[in-house]
């Protein structure tokens, strides 16, 4: 018996990922610096405010920066090309890399509003005051926004 080779359609092609200012232009590697922006914000936010729950806003700081020098890092990555010789291999690492860092800014997102709901629920208290509370309102709202970016890119590189 001879055996026939098996022909993969031309159009069946993974296509290239992006490198240099191409990075910035396609979709879904364009979402990494609003990633970056809105990640660094709820860095900053949370780090302006008195932490009142050191254990829960402790987590949302190890999300906030662990996510930034990961998508920094990726950043420079793709900017450089160094995914260029394996570009199958760097595909999955998107997916998982943006999937994992959604499910774990949910996770900081959902602490971050459960401890500005205590906030407000203090500044009777006067152990919060109003600033305090408005900022982490804000860090609630970048937290959940980064959170659908990384969602959007995940799944964009995923259907990709």
């Amino acid at each position: 018996m001879a055996s026939q080779g098996i022909q993969i359609p031309a159009n069946s092609e993974v296509p290239d990922i992006p490198y240099g200012l191409g990075v910035f232009r396609t979709l879904p590697y364009a979402f990494i610096v609003p990633e970056l922006v809105l990640g660094a914000w709820v860095w900053i936010l949370v780090a302006a405010t008195r932490v009142l729950f050191p254990l829960t806003q402790g987590w949302v700081m190890y999300v906030s920066v662990s996510c930034f020098l990961f998508s920094l890092l990726l950043l420079m990555v793709y900017l450089f090309g160094f995914h260029r010789n394996n570009c199958g291999t760097w595909r999955l690492v998107d997916v998982i890399y943006h999937g994992i860092a959604a499910i774990f800014y949910l996770s900081a997102a959902v602490l971050q509003a459960n401890a500005t709901i205590m906030c407000d629920s203090l500044i009777s208290v006067r152990s919060c005051t109003v600033v305090y509370y408005h900022l982490d309102a804000a860090a609630t709202i970048f937290a959940f926004l980064t959170t659908l970016l990384y969602v959007l890119h995940s799944f964009q590189s995923y259907v990709h």
